[in-house]
């Protein structure tokens, strides 16, 4: 990669009047969460899954909460102790430093159920988890239709087994299991009221910005799920934006945009340098 196209980046960021961020699990993995890309990632981080022959697909999956929801809220239970736990990357503050100085600000488009924007000091009414948050919790009793926060909640995990030890979480109003509130695979039962409110808020953003100088800057969003690149690409092309793809390992870009073949957190810090020099 050149140092031309961090100095583009750069200029890009600088006379922009709003940034739109995209982020994928690539975003993450800086801040020492787990790749689930390929088999491989999955079962270094869940060994208990390569034993039974599991992959992620297989885990992300509705049907265990009503075959086994000591099972499925093992995996989901285990994951959002770790989200919890996790702090950041200091890439989160970079881009919160170049939103504060734009005219609109930032708004966040995140496949990822992490909330670490949320935790770095995004507003909530900025992101848009378009595949839910693990942070909020949904009935499976077909009665109580709202979506709540899962902070009441915490689920002990067998370290060996990755089993849920009970009381799993139940719902205070019904007494039925509760799911965290995420579009897993194969899922007609996920709640997407939340998402949707989400999704009207980022297009009312979208609107105040036009015609402005948009910057969009995409973290880690690679093609095996591709919401993130192609809603990019996609606003890229609509609202006349500069795309700046951050991917170290599928960084094409369509004709006008900045390929950056770099990790997330080491590209932001390169684009943070090129700013700092002018």
């Amino acid at each position: 990669m050149s140092q031309p196209e961090l100095r583009r980046a750069a200029e890009v960021i600088r006379s922009a009047d709003a940034l739109l961020i995209g982020a994928g699990a690539g975003m993450g993995v800086d801040s020492g969460l787990p790749d689930f890309r390929g088999n491989e990632g999955f079962w270094k981080a869940y060994p208990a899954y390569a034993k039974l022959g599991l992959d992620f697909a297989s885990m992300a999956n509705p049907e265990w909460f009503e075959r086994d929801p000591e099972f499925a809220w093992g995996f989901y239970g285990h994951r959002l102790g770790l989200y919890r736990a996790t702090t950041p990357h200091p890439g989160f503050a970079l881009l919160r430093t170049w939103a504060a100085r734009m005219r609109h600000g930032a708004f966040v488009f995140t496949s990822n159920v992490d909330g670490q924007f949320q935790k770095a000091g995004f507003p909530e009414e900025r992101v848009l988890e378009v595949h839910g948050s693990i942070h909020f919790v949904q009935c499976l009793g077909g009665s109580c239709p709202d979506v709540t926060p899962a902070t009441p909640y915490s689920v002990e995990v067998d370290p060996e087994t990755f089993r849920a030890r009970p009381p799993l979480p139940t719902c205070p109003t019904c007494g039925s299991l509760l799911r965290p509130n995420i579009l897993m695979f194969g899922d007609w039962g996920w709640d997407e009221s939340r998402a949707s409110a989400q999704k009207q808020r980022l297009n009312r953003w979208l609107e105040a910005v036009r015609p402005g100088r948009l910057a969009i800057v995409e973290c880690g969003a690679g093609t095996a799920i591709p919401s993130v690149r192609r809603f990019c690409e996609f606003t890229a092309a609509d609202q006349g934006g500069t795309l700046i793809r951050l991917n170290v390992r599928e960084p094409q870009v369509p004709p006008g945009g900045i390929s950056l073949p770099l990790k997330a957190l080491e590209a932001l810090k390169g684009i943070a340098e090129d700013l700092e020099r002018s």
